[in-house]
């Protein structure tokens, strides 16, 4: 009777004294954990991550911004394309790359170097007429391109 009575108040202990708690977890967009634990915090670290969040948005570029500070010309391609940009997206870009439609070749590729002077002059003399994508790799991983026409 002793051990039936034991073992009913470990059980009882067991239950009431180590109740189970619901815990949440929070990501971000990349997958990274930002929160676990009860729920009432949960609200409270999502609404911090969605400042953060609006934070960091405010400071990317649109990709529709980001041309107006590239500068193209002449289009189309004669003989030689310049690019130039601004000091605004200097620090954005680290790469640029150039490859032809037809044949998905890559024909010109330059990493951002501080003694490029924010101007790039590609010779294209000798490649074929058509069409060519002008790709441009930021620093965060994004890629904007553009379409260029070779006569």
């Amino acid at each position: 009777m002793r051990k039936k009575i034991i073992s009913i108040s470990s059980i009882l202990i067991g239950f009431l004294g180590y109740s189970q708690t619901e815990v949440y977890f929070k990501y971000d967009e990349a997958g990274n954990q930002r929160y676990r634990g009860p729920e009432a915090s949960a609200n409270q670290a999502s609404s911090n991550s969605l400042k953060t969040r609006s934070l960091e948005d405010s400071q990317l570029m649109d990709e529709k911004t980001f041309w107006k500070d590239v500068r193209l010309y002449p289009v189309p391609v004669g003989d030689f394309l310049t690019i130039d940009w601004t000091e605004k997206v200097d620090g954005l870009i680290q790469s640029v790359s150039l490859y032809q439609h037809s044949t998905v070749h890559w024909k010109f590729q330059q990493q951002n170097l501080p003694d490029l002077n924010r101007q790039l002059k590609i010779n294209m003399t000798g490649y074929d007429w058509g069409v060519y994508m002008l790709r441009f790799t930021l620093k965060d991983g994004r890629v904007f391109s553009k379409n260029i026409t070779k006569r």
